[in-house]
């Protein structure tokens, strides 16, 4: 499944090809409560056809209205919410504000440098002159953000988010089909022909081959995540070694902490670094009771929602009151 990003740009340039004009518009910042985050792209064609989301739909609309009016020549800032009736008129959070910059669409030859560069999964980075319009692309730096003042915006796109999950068991589905929705390109590997005759998760690739020769081929990087849920040390323990000696951002092992912690002396024992067994996120997921396998699958999820923004949350404590039951 591509993601929003390739999707909208894909789409943009499909336009383009057709001959037919478009816009498009990026949410540059957010204060408060609001709809998207930074970065959110939607492309407007000049009959209003659109593709993308930067709200729930009422900045769209204004959007779709403005681009049928006119396509503007150079790049605009607009702000959304912020007053109590700005945030009625267009459905924000309470006190949430938004800007985006609406823009003519890029040209053919950035968006198809842009689109190479994304499905090579190489970081690459748009640079737009607020004063021309004009853009051009760049090499971004591991600390490259969004920026956006008064002379130009940067936008880094990176390379689509991936998660190969080891084990086609009951949960991997429920956290395929979650991560798909979650923009990530999801891979499954699992070399027991029993549990690949009954994967049918659309929009994942299944892998037959050993999780630690899966993992060698396809190369993590830092848009990578990984998560064992096999229980099986035959398959966890030499992928989860290749897994914590490569750069992806995220590696966790499903089990209880006493199977962790066996998991653990093995890794030592297979002459991995400690640095290294100490970025093993297990048992793997958000402390929150999780017990069924959808919920297992929402609280990995969260786990790396979490990561991936840089935030450490602290376990919630037991609840003091017992649930109260009517009596007859």
């Amino acid at each position: 499944m591509p993601s929003a990003e390739i999707e909208v740009l894909s789409t943009l340039r499909f336009w383009q090809a057709q001959g037919q004009s478009a816009a498009l518009a990026t949410v540059v910042r957010t204060y408060g409560s609001s709809p998207r985050p930074a970065g959110s792209l939607v492309a407007i064609r000049a009959d209003g056809a659109v593709i993308g989301s930067v709200s729930g739909g009422c900045i769209e609309q204004d959007l779709i209205e403005r681009v049928r009016m006119a396509i503007p020549a150079l790049p605009q800032r607009l702000v959304y919410g912020g007053a109590a009736e700005e945030n009625r008129r267009w459905s924000m959070p309470c006190g949430g504000q938004m800007e985006l910059v609406l823009e003519s669409a890029p040209s053919a030859a950035i968006l198809d440098q842009l689109l190479a560069a994304l499905h090579a999964r190489q970081p690459i980075a748009r640079r737009l002159d607020l004063a021309s319009g004009v853009s051009t692309l760049f090499t971004p730096s591991a600390t490259t953000r969004l920026i956006c003042d008064e002379q130009q915006l940067i936008i880094p796109h990176g390379p689509q988010l991936r998660l190969l999950i080891i084990g086609a068991v009951q949960t991997a589905r429920y956290l395929a089909e979650m991560a798909a929705a979650l923009d990530y390109t999801v891979l499954v590997c699992d070399p027991r022909e029993e549990y690949r005759l009954t994967w049918n998760v659309p929009g994942s690739e299944l892998l037959d081959g050993m999780p630690d020769d899966a993992i060698t081929a396809m190369q993590p990087d830092a848009y990578t995540a990984i998560v064992a849920l096999t229980h099986d040390p035959k398959l966890d323990d030499m992928a989860l070694m290749e897994a914590l000696r490569s750069p992806a951002f995220y590696v966790g092992a499903l089990g209880s902490k006493r199977n962790n912690t066996k998991r653990r002396e093995r890794l030592a024992l297979l002459d991995l670094a400690a640095d290294d067994i100490a970025r093993l996120r297990g048992p793997v997921g958000l402390p929150i009771g999780s017990r069924t396998p959808p919920e297992i699958a929402v609280a990995i999820l969260a786990d790396l929602i979490a990561v991936r923004n840089g935030i450490e949350l602290i376990a919630a404590s037991a609840p003091t009151l017992q649930p109260q039951y009517a009596t007859a």
